[in-house]
């Protein structure tokens, strides 16, 4: 299924600025709001949006955008359309304005798109460009998901899950998982403890677990280098850890696999 970017950009606002669509938006809009603050309306609906706000507006809707005197606002920016997006946009519900964590690699991902469009159009770097579209609105869509607090895992849960998957492989501490959410070391361990029913260290070593797994069934390292790479430190840790995991040892298992 094909899409198709008409824009895709980043703005910064000093001066005061005006638009509005009173007769629908033509496509699609996603709108990031990473610097100052701005106000809108949407479907007749007046919000202010700050550092962190998703816009999500669909074709049709009403929408303004201001930016007044004496303010600042910065944002990332694209519009689109297609049956891919359709399908998308329809399969799970899409709030207007969500609040979401500004992830350097989703900013990254946007300023991905925004050069590929910068380059001449041809099929081939098309196809690419709507490859990264996609990837985007299912990282919008997972960022919007993760924000709606759930009764098993609140959002500072979710976060510190997140933080936790995205570090399990280095030497991180329990500290810094408890400062990315904004919490107390005592109020994160308890929160994550009673919410995920295991401990952080427990949750990365799972992690480390399987990344190993993967590094021994697919990769010529010796197992001295999988123990490091995957977080571990030292072989001894990483054998002590895996045999009480599998019942094996690391070197036996890799030999059956």
């Amino acid at each position: 299924m094909m899409t198709n970017i008409f824009f895709c950009g980043y703005s910064y606002h000093t001066q005061q600025y005006h638009s509005q669509y009173n007769s629908g938006y033509p496509t699609y809009l996603f709108r990031l709001q990473v610097e100052g603050h701005c106000e809108v309306a949407v479907k007749g609906s007046k919000m202010k949006l700050t550092k962190g706000d998703l816009l999500l507006i669909k074709p049709g809707d009403h929408y303004e955008l201001l930016v007044k005197e004496g303010q600042s606002s910065g944002d990332y920016h694209l519009a689109c359309e297609g049956a891919w997006v359709d399908e998308w946009w329809s399969r799970v519900g899409k709030p207007d304005v969500t609040r979401i964590d500004l992830d350097e690699k989703l900013l990254a991902l946007w300023r991905h798109i925004i050069i590929e469009k910068r380059r001449p159009s041809s099929s081939q770097n098309d196809e690419f460009t709507g490859y990264l579209l996609r990837a985007l609105c299912l990282y919008l869509e997972r960022a919007v998901t993760e924000n709606v607090p759930l009764s098993s895992h609140p959002y500072t849960v979710t976060r510190m899950m997140r933080y936790i998957e995205e570090h399990a492989t280095t030497a991180f501490k329990v500290i810094d998982v408890a400062q990315h959410a904004g919490l107390s070391v005592s109020r994160s361990v308890h929160l994550f403890k009673s919410s995920v029913g295991k401990t952080m260290i427990q949750y990365a070593l799972e992690i480390r677990l399987s990344a190993a797994v993967e590094r021994m069934k697919y990769t010529s390292l010796t197992l001295e280098q999988i123990a490091e790479d995957c977080g571990f430190g030292t072989y001894s840790y990483f054998h002590k850890v895996f045999k009480k995991k599998y019942n094996i040892a690391p070197g036996a298992y890799r030999l059956l696999n």
